[in-house]
């Protein structure tokens, strides 16, 4: 039953689709991005039972709809990386860097999060920092060999 109504609801987005390249014309909307969230991993993946699979690949204007997607916002899909991240050479280990930056991006996020947890800490009371001089009610704050003698 489940697959009965699965490929019944391909068959109803193929019927929808026609032959535009998006469901509402020439310009992408959110139910483009949430069909296509479906149907690319149902297209593309390697399915231990290819029934739905197969429905998807016999309505071709869902497929095209699919390969032109990807081709337009995942152009490097094909086995290509990205421009932006070329992957290392000859390296012997087989680990290519994936990120020229990867170093730099783990840095900087652990920086954001020990400023983020400081300023939470400042801004809820947990720490405070006095200034020199005088601590409250006028009193000089105890230094630490102080606090020893007086013990």
């Amino acid at each position: 039953q489940l697959y009965r109504d699965a490929r019944e609801c391909l068959t109803l987005l193929s019927q929808r689709l026609g032959s535009q390249k998006f469901f509402f014309g020439d310009s992408p909307a959110s139910l483009d991005a949430f069909v296509f969230s479906r149907l690319a991993p149902l297209l593309k993946a390697k399915l231990p039972n290819g029934k739905l699979q197969q429905h998807l690949k016999s309505l071709q204007n869902l497929c095209n709809y699919c390969t032109s997607i990807l081709s337009l916002y995942f152009p490097w899909d094909g086995g290509e990386p990205p421009a932006s991240a070329p992957r290392a050479a000859g390296t012997d280990s087989g680990e290519a860097e994936e990120d020229p930056h990867k170093r730099r991006n783990q840095l900087l996020s652990v920086l954001v999060g020990l400023v983020a947890m400081l300023g939470y800490a400042f801004l809820s009371g947990i720490v405070s920092i006095q200034r020199g001089g005088t601590g409250p009610a006028g009193h000089q704050p105890i230094a630490l060999e102080e606090e020893e003698e007086e013990e």
